[in-house]
């Protein structure tokens, strides 16, 4: 794997990226005007699936460094047929879904993850039904208290309102701490 990636760092430092150009240019042409620096590995214009032309910028791979550098430096801002090129090292490709990308994992690389965060998404739900059920019993017994401490209080008060011993007691009970 180290190898794979030290190889591309250092297809990257000999690839150019050839902006600019025009429709007349072709794979051969982009050859022959950057063949003075140096010894071409390879020459890619990629095509417009539409129409099949190129998508005016294409790469150009040295065998060495330094012919690139040089490539680059003499090329960038030249004119070719007509357009001002824009020469740079080109960028590494990058591959759909991140930065190794999905494309290069097995479709089941990820199950156990995907398994795992399930699970826990069920628990959760669990917990918080749980919870959910806990509060309802909760506030329902709170109603039942509150309900039963008014019928206490009511009974209390109707007893005494109908009871005259108990009203006599009461009245004695304050007027006796009140002397």
């Amino acid at each position: 794997m180290a190898a794979i990636v030290q190889q591309q760092q250092a297809m990257q430092k000999n690839t150019l990226y050839v902006g600019g150009l025009a429709d007349e240019v072709n794979e051969s042409i982009l050859h022959a005007a950057f063949i003075p620096f140096g010894d071409i590995k390879d020459v890619k214009t990629p095509l417009d699936l539409a129409n099949q032309k190129h998508r005016s910028f294409g790469f150009v791979t040295f065998l060495e460094r330094e012919d690139a550098s040089a490539a680059m430096d003499n090329m960038d801002g030249a004119e070719l047929y007509g357009r001002v090129l824009t020469v740079n090292y080109a960028l590494p490709e990058k591959i759909k879904g991140g930065e190794q990308g999905w494309a290069a994992h097995p479709l089941w690389a990820d199950a156990d993850t995907w398994f795992e965060r399930q699970q826990q998404e069920k628990e959760a739900l669990k917990i918080q039904a749980e919870h959910k059920a806990a509060v309802e019993t909760a506030d329902e017994l709170h109603r039942k208290k509150l309900a039963q401490d008014r019928e206490g209080e009511t009974e209390e008060d109707t007893d005494m309102k109908d009871d005259p011993m108990a009203r006599a007691e009461a009245d004695a009970l304050s007027h006796g701490n009140g002397q």
